[in-house]
């Protein structure tokens, strides 16, 4: 016999469905034996099936609370700043990654992927730059050359926490 995908491969296998011969590379060992790739419909698992409709849920819900934990995050940097100062981000930022992932993984259905935590990721981009260009916002002189680092530590740490729970 001759694999029906690979016609120059001789084999004795069948497929224990549809009896199709198939060879070691065709073929899908299942629970109930050996198959071919028609008859085994290799799909992925629903948590991880995203579609259109659930990234447009997704970057609304991420967007809005992007927007606000980026309210939050600014006036609360505004009225921190004389107690805490640089070191409010590095509290604040997995705070916000963690609420956006979280909030995105709702309106998603819990689902996940790695396009959801992408666009978590900028969310929490798109967070941190509403905390600094509003007027009420943090202080952010990238003439400080240590306050930026550790706000893009602060950042890259959200973003994590963001990623994290939406992979």
């Amino acid at each position: 016999m001759r694999c029906n995908s690979h016609p120059d491969v001789e084999t004795t296998l069948r497929c224990g469905k549809c009896g199709k011969p198939i060879c070691p590379r065709c073929l899908v060992q299942t629970p109930v034996g050996t198959r071919c790739r028609e008859c085994a419909r290799l799909r992925k698992l629903p948590t991880f099936q995203v579609s259109a409709k659930h990234y447009l849920a997704a970057a609304g819900a991420g967007l809005g609370t992007a927007i606000a934990t980026g309210i939050v995050w600014g006036v609360a940097g505004w009225f921190l700043a004389a107690f805490l100062s640089i070191g409010l981000n590095l509290i604040l930022a997995p705070a916000v990654g963690y609420t956006i992932g979280n909030v995105i993984s709702l309106s998603v259905n819990h689902r996940r992927g790695t396009g959801l935590a992408i666009l978590a990721g900028f969310c929490v981009a798109i967070s941190f730059l509403v905390a600094i260009l509003f007027p009420w916002g943090l202080s952010f002189n990238p003439a400080y050359f240590l306050s930026s680092i550790l706000n893009l530590v602060a950042v890259a740490i959200g973003v994590f926490a963001a990623v994290s729970r939406l992979r």
